[in-house]
């Protein structure tokens, strides 16, 4: 059975073809830059294909897709009906969904009504899909799998807010959650790794990257994590401000006489590692600027490290206990100084690094803790895109 696996942007276009019998991945690629000038990069086993090619919308990518899985030196199937499914990841399932589902006009329908939730997002999530509608077969199952499904175990009293309960019940403000497709993925993955039912650990996973969340996991479910209503709240991140006070909002907006979408504009683009720094929105520039004595490149660090540090001991108590903490994503994954200043200190909750492990495990699964460690440390790789594969082979045999 080949599941393609679909991520798609406002003006992207991410694509793994997966063999779900050995569950290898047989091609994947990325479109971009569609509605401008359009280019592609294809990759299999036998090679790597980059070219311009103009991407008008999402339907001319996907026929370049067809064309490039099926035709020339680089073609991994020989006709598209050789795929049986195809999975999107959707960020914003809102309430509505709890898990992935197949998708009908009704759900459409229904991930419409939740784009006011995720206006960047979600609407170049249903352009795909009807792109993608129209070049496969309607028998070909197209699933839907979404970012926030993990996240609908979060008990009410961590996902409401203190705010008018009417408020709540006419405009669903609430915590959502986001990464649930990730932390899913790697909470499953370490409950393999220890060789225990993850129906009986409590961990935490984080996520770090340009976009960063953290997540309490107990028994396999997510009771808290840290994105909140929008991908906004949490920790600092690339170009994310993080939790602020409320009030910033409307003092900034009256002392720089900005509109909601300037100021929605500085939180989400403007600030975080790049805000601090005013070097860059990425920790691999930080970390060069703060050794040749950059105080602002180190402040954003150790702001970073801190509040990583603070969320874990804030879940382990809300959980009332902790067995594992996780690290994945382009930053957790690679960035083991942050990996070892984020535990430092919370020995007394039974967490102690092994700082050789640490520093030589970049990109790979890898146990950093000590052996005497109570609390197990890992690195893993997160696969999302594996996780929607899998979600849609399931719903797709229903």
């Amino acid at each position: 059975m080949m599941i393609l696996v679909i991520n798609a942007g406002s003006s992207s276009l991410k694509y793994q073809l997966i063999d779900m019998e050995k569950e290898s991945v047989l091609a994947k690629g990325l479109c971009e830059r569609i509605g401008l000038s359009g280019n592609i990069t294809h990759k299999t086993d036998k090679g790597v294909a980059q070219y311009e090619t103009p991407f008008p919308t999402h339907l001319e990518a996907f026929r370049e897709l067809v064309k490039l899985l099926t035709t020339g030196d680089l073609a991994v199937i020989s006709d598209m009906k050789e795929i049986s499914a195809v999975g999107h990841r959707v960020v914003q399932g809102a309430e509505l969904y709890k898990s992935s589902v197949r998708i009908t006009e009704e759900v459409l329908a229904g991930l419409e009504t939740c784009s006011e939730l995720a206006p960047l997002h979600n609407p170049a999530n249903i352009m795909a899909i009807r792109a993608c509608m129209e070049v496969f077969d309607p028998s070909v199952p197209q699933v839907a799998v979404f970012d926030t499904a993990f996240h609908q175990t979060i008990p009410q009293h961590a996902y409401m807010y203190g705010l008018p309960y009417e408020l709540y019940e006419k405009y669903k403000i609430r915590r959502y959650g986001f990464h649930g497709t990730s932390h899913r993925y790697v909470s499953s993955r370490l409950a393999q790794l220890m060789g225990r039912p993850l129906s009986e650990m409590k961990v935490v996973t984080c996520h770090l990257g340009n976009g960063s969340s953290i997540t309490a996991i107990d028994g396999g479910k997510s009771v808290d994590t840290t994105m909140g209503f929008t991908p906004l709240d949490g920790i600092i991140m690339g170009t994310r401000c993080g939790s602020i006070d409320p009030s910033v909002v409307t003092y900034l907006m009256e002392k720089e006489n900005l509109t909601p979408k300037q100021m929605d504009d500085l939180m989400n683009k403007k600030s975080g590692y790049l805000g601090i720094s005013g070097i860059s929105s990425d920790q691999r520039d930080l970390v060069n600027a703060a050794e040749s004595g950059n105080k602002r490149a180190k402040l954003a660090l150790d702001m970073q490290q801190y509040q990583l540090r603070k969320y874990i001991g804030a879940y382990a108590a809300a959980m009332g206990g902790l067995d594992a903490v996780v690290f994945t994503g382009g930053i957790g994954e690679n960035a083991y100084q942050t990996r070892e200043v984020a535990c430092k200190g919370l020995e007394f909750m039974g967490i102690v690094l092994d700082k050789t492990a640490n520093a030589e495990c970049g990109g790979k699964e890898c146990l950093i803790s000590a052996p005497n460690s109570k609390v197990q440390v890992w690195v893993i790789p997160t696969n999302e895109e594996l996780l929607i594969a899998r979600d849609t082979k399931e719903v797709a045999s229903l």
